[in-house]
Formats: structure tokens, sequence, C-alpha cells
């Protein structure tokens, strides 16, 4: 054997050896989850398994491949575990509420906030240039925005209903062409 596939030969074994070796090296601190996301992915997962139990039952009964007696009980069935994960949901959705703060209280402090500093505004009005030109910036980012989104947007899927742009020819969701 020659020098040269010897070399080229320890080259491949080596590279096969590091990507082998690879995920047992990688930094694992991203892909641990927590044990409370674990169970609202599963609750997530179990509330769709549920919402499409019940189309397809509601189908196949309009298609009278259920029998007429059992499709109340299926139903009813079904409806009751639905009821449970979505209480289960929201029970889960409202402790991070809670734990992240509450939403609608901050968004209160700061409207109060600005009114009061409306209100000084009004009192001395030298001080609200600073103020005025601050608001007039963030009045400017938001129409930005908005121009932004609007030239990206196209409207929305005629089948599916879900937002497409105006590069898509087929909707990415449902994949309904689009006119």
């Amino acid at each position: 054997m020659d020098i040269t596939a010897i070399f080229f030969l320890l080259v491949v074994l080596a590279a096969v050896a590091f990507f082998v070796s690879r995920p047992f090296t990688q930094d694992r601190r991203d892909q641990v989850v927590s044990h409370e996301e674990q169970h609202f992915s599963a609750l997530l997962a179990e509330r769709d398994r549920l919402i499409t139990a019940l189309q397809e039952l509601d189908f196949d009964n309009a298609l009278g491949k259920v029998p007429a007696d059992d499709y109340p009980v299926t139903r009813a069935g079904l409806m009751r575990s639905a009821a449970d994960v979505l209480r289960q949901l929201d029970a889960f959705q409202a402790q991070q509420n809670a734990a992240a703060g509450d939403i609608d209280d901050r968004i209160e402090a700061v409207i109060a906030a600005r009114r009061a500093d409306a209100a000084v505004g009004q009192a001395a009005p030298h001080t609200t240039s600073a103020s005025a030109a601050s608001d007039d910036d963030l009045e400017n980012l938001i129409a930005a925005r908005k121009a932004s989104r609007k030239e990206k947007s196209a409207g929305f899927c005629t089948q599916c209903g879900k937002a497409v742009q105006l590069s898509d020819r087929f909707c990415p969701h449902c994949g309904k062409r689009l006119a």
C-alpha cells in the first residue's frame, strides 16, 4: 500500500470517529427540557389528538360508518377527555402567567405612568419636548413595522385561513394553490 493511501484512510477514519463521537461530546444543556415543558407538550399533543379523534368520529358518523347508538356515547367520552385536557392546559397557563407576573397589571402600570407623564407635561410645557420626541420616534417605529408587515402579507388562505405572503404560490399550511 502506498503511503498516501494509508494517510487518506487515516484521515477518513478520524473524520468518521469525530462524527460518531460528536453526540457524546456535545453540550447537552440546550437539549434538556424541564418536566413542566414536557408535561405542557404532552397536554398539547393530547389536545390535538382528541380534536382529531372528534373530527374523525363526526366524519365517520356523517358517512354512516359508526352505529347510531355508539356515536353519542363515544362522542361524549371524547368531549369529557378533551374538556379535562383543556382544564389542565388552562391551569398550567394560569400558573405560568402567575409565575411570570400578571401582564395586564404591568401594562396598566405603564399606561398610568404615561398618563402621569402627560399630566406633568401639560403643567410644564417646556419639559415635554424629549417626551414628545420619544413618542414620535415610537410612532414612527410602529408605522414602519406595520408598513413592512403589510408589504409581506398577502392575506389569508381561502381554504385553511392561515396567513400567506406575497411570494407564496401555494399555502404553506394546506398546499392550496393561491390566485
